[in-house]
């Protein structure tokens, strides 16, 4: 596997719509390295997620880091508190439908607009279509935090970054104020 170069905002893929990816191509070699590349550079980086059109690749796909759900074989009121352990998925062709009309605004950042934070609105519920790794459909379902990385990492592939989804730029801050004056204290 390799670290992949991420892409900068100011550089033109960045605000390209790009390509669906041909079903049929989906568990191609070339295809599947760059899951596996695009997987290995966004843990690099110590992102939750990372597009194509960040490494320069002009189709329609994004890794990230999902809460898994519940084992089916794990019986029912089992410590359904307990946290779910991150599993890294492909979502590949992803078309996105609001569930209701709750938006949240919350901070975001972006591996393409490094050192930079800011307040973004997004939809809270969301349901999600597109192509796992394996080229099998698949149908999300995603709330809170999830689904605003998967309407983050989507609005990569149609040339929108999260700036141009801000309110106002009053909350645009360096990482450093952000976590000194606007991080969730523990």
């Amino acid at each position: 596997m390799s670290i992949l170069k991420v892409s900068r905002m100011g550089h033109p893929v960045l605000r390209k719509k790009v390509k669906p990816v041909p079903p049929a191509d989906i568990t191609s070699g070339p295809i599947q390295r760059l899951i596996d590349d695009m997987m290995h550079t966004m843990l690099e980086y110590n992102g939750v997620g990372l597009a194509a059109p960040q490494v320069h690749e002009e189709l329609r796909l994004f890794v990230a880091h999902v809460v898994g759900e519940r084992d089916e074989d794990e019986p029912e009121g089992a410590n359904e508190d307990a946290p779910r352990k991150p599993q890294l998925m492909a979502v590949i062709n992803p078309e996105i439908t609001p569930v209701g009309r709750h938006v949240e605004e919350d901070w975001e950042g972006c591996l393409s607009i490094p050192d930079l934070r800011g307040l973004v609105p997004r939809h809270r519920d969301i349901k999600v279509k597109a192509y796992d790794r394996t080229g099998k459909p698949v149908d999300i379902s995603a709330s809170g935090f999830m689904a605003r990385v998967i309407q983050h990492e989507t609005d990569h592939l149609n040339g929108v970054l999260f700036l141009d989804r801000m309110k106002s730029l009053e909350s645009l801050s360096f990482i450093e104020e952000y976590a000194r004056y606007h991080a969730e204290r523990d």
